[in-house]
């Protein structure tokens, strides 16, 4: 990484940040991280370019991750879904859910490393509202490249200790929020049903043209 930073500099940041936002799970986090170190241990590197270059990329990416989603994966749900047990009234639930709950996801998906991936693709699909989502996605970005590239720029090499326990604690909360939003589902399916047919009557196919 080292290597790549003195090669390409804030490229590399923008890169690597940018393609694991669309949904390619490339080390985004740990570039910004190694950048940040990089540039408070060799000023090689400014801080001040390092984290507008990792907001820019985050931004960017997700875009393209949420395009993606929008134009690409409802329509394979709607065909294949049923093969991984996903029928019309399930995906009905999941859009009902995103749709209430989505900026949430979008935001604080960007500090696990699971959902920082994905979420963009995620938001995309379940036809979230695209200034909606920037506006989260945004927020998401600035406040996530502030705190490790801040955090990484006066720690220097010390945020190696420290990022990897505050990365398998959020880790777990982000599986223990998953698990606890299934076990909800699941509990509360057929209320959840019902209000998702109301929010979307009728075939799910029909919405999506319509919000497209």
């Amino acid at each position: 990484m080292t290597q790549l930073l003195a090669t390409y500099g804030y490229l590399a940041v923008f890169f690597l940040v940018c393609v694991e936002s669309i949904g390619i799970p490339l080390p985004g986090e740990t570039a910004l991280i190694a950048a940040a170190v990089y540039a408070g241990t060799t000023h090689r590197l400014a801080i001040g370019g390092i984290i507008p270059a990792a907001i820019g990329a985050a931004v960017v990416g997700s875009a393209v991750g949420f395009a993606i989603g929008w134009f690409g994966g409802y329509p394979l749900l709607l065909r294949y879904g049923r093969y991984i047990r996903l029928d019309e009234r399930r995906l009905k639930v999941g859009r009902y859910v995103f749709l209430r709950r989505g900026g949430a996801v979008v935001f604080f998906g960007r500090f696990i490393v699971i959902l920082r991936t994905y979420a963009a693709f995620l938001a995309g699909t379940n036809r979230m509202h695209p200034l909606r989502f920037m506006l989260f996605t945004a927020a998401g970005a600035v406040v996530w490249a502030t705190f490790w590239g801040v955090l990484a720029y006066l720690l220097g090499d010390a945020i190696n200790r420290f990022s990897t326990p505050v990365d398998i604690g959020l880790g777990v909360l982000g599986v223990a929020v998953l698990a606890a939003s299934v076990l909800f589902v699941r509990h509360h399916a057929r209320r959840l049903e019902a209000a998702a047919e109301r929010a979307f009557p009728g075939p799910l196919e029909h919405h999506v043209r319509g919000s497209s």
